[in-house]
């Protein structure tokens, strides 16, 4: 037999001959490896977009990491800023320019504080023949100082510090005024020596304690009044006698609270007592507590007076809050102490806005401590001596230190985010003004005293838990769904349905979580009992005419094509949520004394109405065609023979999908879960507008929540680039980014298994 070759119009060949074929299989193999190198090119690139996500956050969340520093620009003498004494008191601006030094016979010196330069200077006023007995100060924000003569009076004076502009040059100029007066007033009557003294500003004036060198507490409250006409300023107030100290202890140190309901002292016998003296006319001892921690020889109030940062001479530093107990009384409570310093405690420096504050020693170590965080930030030798004198700027970024041998130093300071540790980010921290430990996500407010409270686990429970409930609604739905549409429906309802639900995709959230937020919260409050009656209710429906479908004679259900049951329940389903919706308000009546939600008040179930009910249905409504279109996909793709095959062996067609099609379509049912898992995590708009934003933590449906995503969302835009606050964000950013990384890699793992096990079938 002869070959037959396919020839062309003109009689020649069509077949490539052999050059012709080997140029073939080049352009096929350049394309190949084109193609692999492509799709390697753009895998490689996608990891490295996410490798670039992950360095950027990283970078932005690196200096919360890092602690602080102190580093030492200048030395000089004390004697060359002034001859008139040894500092009780240093204190510098915020501009960092001019530093102020408070001697003992009441000289105030003020000094440029880079080179020891002395500026103006002042003397506090004192009555003929008195001397020096102590010095108090106040938080430092307010600059009081407070001189205590030996005659039993007192000096309240105050930095100020005018700002001009001569030329477009900055120009300081520093005074020292007296808010009650340059006349002394008489704090104790008896005129005997203050031994000490402390001073706070409230808001109705000036409270003023003191000590007296036989043991007595006196405390005086003093008001100032400015004469619209003339400008003289007229002072009256009053001192009244507080009960003695126990065991005759001598008192060391005392300090007022900013709202003067409180005054803490430490003695010198290893304790520590707090009086109640809200009301003049009923001022007691409240609580006497041992501090456990040697004798105290620091005591000062943080910003804001909620807490006190107490020093040893064991080195020892604490703090220590004022907690409310259930009687409304309150007591010291140690809540943190920080690495010891080696030597004695000789001061303590709080900072001015923040919960942070300066230690120094007996051997010249300087320690810093932020209390909120429960940081020691940096422990570091700084001078040869004792400290006696530290002095922070109010904006952190200089330090004065007096040490023994009567050296001034001048440090750089670096300590730009304290705030934050893993234990105040992820654990419970017990803030000022709280009974107990607690997380507590407030990173701002509009004070300059309030502590900010940045815990991630309500904002990481409140993703998880926005995430869970619109999965609960979302993925019995979903995957239903697509059982029912990829197996049992016709082609032409499928072609109906698929694209129907897979278009819902498109619907932006922004108007899903409008629609929550304005209509569904709203209605689903005042329809609670519909929402339990239509998940009662409706399966019933649906098995009852299922039921019934199946009991009509045979005549009637041939005339439905088969895949076309589904049409039959829409009625059914629609008079059903109708009648439930309908019969609420009577059912709220007949079981819940009218109002379902005062009932579930009245059990202890808080009710609010932007809640996790309402989130899970609007989230899942938005989750369902994720998780419909990829399980629908995995389910229709299962191949036919091993259907077709269970059938022919005597499987009923549910039998065939719980032990052939669900076994297959797995890996791709469990994908579609996992895509719609992450879409939920990720959610922003719909949370941020139906939830509420509440960062609490509990997992009640009935309660909002606020996520991580709508907390970037809403505190983003607000916060100062740069701050804590602001790192803080980028934080949860990256939290988020790296668990739905973990999830979706650990969703990979599971489906590559998944799919491998059922592989040969």
């Amino acid at each position: 037999m002869s070959e037959i070759t396919p020839a062309g119009a003109g009689g020649e060949s069509l077949m490539p001959n052999a050059e012709q074929r080997a140029r073939l299989r080049n352009i096929r193999r350049l394309k190949d490896k084109f193609s692999r190198w492509g799709v390697a090119s753009a895998g490689l690139a996608v990891v490295g977009a996410l490798g670039l996500i992950f360095f950027y956050l990283f970078s932005e969340v690196a200096p919360l990491l890092k602690s602080a520093d102190v580093e030492v620009l200048e030395r000089y003498d004390h004697s060359q800023v002034t001859a008139l004494g040894d500092p009780e008191h240093l204190v510098l601006e915020r501009y960092e320019q001019i530093g102020a030094s408070f001697t003992a016979g009441g000289d105030v010196q003020f000094f440029s504080a880079d080179n020891g330069s002395a500026l103006s200077a002042y003397q506090v006023p004192r009555s003929e023949g008195a001397q020096f007995s102590s010095l108090g100060f106040g938080t430092p924000v307010d600059g009081l100082v407070a001189y205590g003569y030996d005659n039993g009076q007192l000096v309240l004076s105050q930095l100020n510090y005018k700002l001009s502009y001569p030329n477009d040059t900055r120009k300081i100029t520093p005074e020292l005024v007296y808010p009650l007066g340059e006349e002394p007033i008489v704090m104790d009557s008896e005129a005997r020596a203050l031994a000490t003294v402390a001073v706070q500003k409230t808001a109705r004036g000036y409270a003023l304690a003191a000590a007296t060198e036989d043991g007595r507490l006196l405390l005086g409250r003093y008001t100032t009044r400015e004469n619209m006409i003339t400008g003289k300023v007229t002072t009256s107030g009053r001192v009244d006698a507080l009960p003695a100290l126990p065991n005759d202890a001598k008192v060391r140190f005392i300090q007022l609270d900013k709202t003067a309901s409180h005054l803490v002292i430490a003695d010198n016998q290893e304790r520590l007592h707090i009086y109640d003296v809200a009301d003049a006319t009923a001022m007691s001892l409240t609580e006497t507590v041992a501090t456990e921690r040697g004798q105290v020889t620091a005591l000062q109030y943080l910003v804001g007076t909620g807490s006190l940062a107490v020093g040893t001479n064991q080195g020892s530093v604490s703090q220590w809050l004022l907690v409310r107990d259930p009687q409304n009384t309150y007591r010291l409570q140690p809540v943190r102490d920080f690495e010891p310093l080696p030597g004695a405690v000789t001061t303590i420096s709080p900072e001015y806005a923040r919960r942070g504050f300066l230690v120094g020693d007996d051997q010249g170590t300087v320690g810093i401590y932020y209390g909120t965080s429960s940081r020691t930030l940096m422990v570091k030798p700084m001078t040869d001596g004792a400290i006696e004198q530290l002095a922070i700027s109010p904006i952190n970024g200089k330090l004065l230190i007096y040490d023994a041998s009567g050296q001034l130093s001048v440090a750089s300071v670096w300590n730009q985010h304290p705030e934050v540790s893993f234990s105040s980010l992820w654990q419970k921290v017990w803030y000022e003004g709280r009974s107990e430990p607690e997380y507590v996500w407030q990173a701002s407010s509009g004070g300059d005293e309030f502590e900010s409270k940045m815990s991630l686990v309500p904002l990481s429970l409140g993703t998880l838990k926005a995430a869970f409930f619109a999965m609960l609604f979302a993925i019995p739905l979903g995957i239903a769904g697509a059982l029912y549409t990829a197996y049992f429906m016709t082609p032409k309802m499928r072609g109906l349905v698929k694209p129907s639900i897979e278009i819902m995709e498109a619907l932006p959230t922004v108007i899903l979580g409008f629609l929550a937020g304005l209509w569904l919260a709203p209605f689903l409050e005042n329809h609670l009992p519909a929402v339990f009656s239509i998940l009662i209710f409706m399966p019933i429906m649906m098995v009852l005419v299922g039921f019934a479908w199946s009991r009509l004679p045979q005549s009637i259900r041939v005339r439905a094509p088969e895949g076309w049951e589904a049409a039959i329940l829409v009625v059914p389903i629609l008079l059903t949520g109708w009648f439930c919706i309908a019969l609420s308000p009577h059912v709220e009546v007949w079981f819940f004394s009218g109002s379902m939600r005062q009932w579930f008040t009245d059990y202890g179930i808080n009710y609010d109405q932007r809640n996790a009910l309402v989130v899970g249905m609007a989230m899942g409504f938005a989750v369902i065609p994720t998780i419909f279109s990829i399980a629908e996909d995995a389910v229709f793709n299962v191949p036919r023979h091993l259907t077709q095959g269970s059938l022919a062996l005597g499987a009923t067609r549910w039998q065939t999908v719980v032990g052939v099609v669900l076994p297959t379509a797995s890996p791709g049912i469990f994908s579609a879960v996992m895509m719609g898992f992450g879409r939920a995590v990720g959610e922003t708009m719909i949370v941020l507008m139906a939830t509420g934003n509440s960062p609490v933590v509990n997992f009640n449906i009935f309660e909002g929540m606020r996520t991580l995503s709508a907390n970037i969302a809403v505190e983003l835009p607000e916060t100062a680039v740069a701050s804590t606050h602001f790192r803080v964000l980028f934080l949860a950013a990256l939290v988020l980014l790296a668990l739905t990384f973990i999830v979706n890699t650990c969703a990979e793992i599971i489906r590559q298994r998944l799919r491998k096990r059922y592989s040969n079938l």
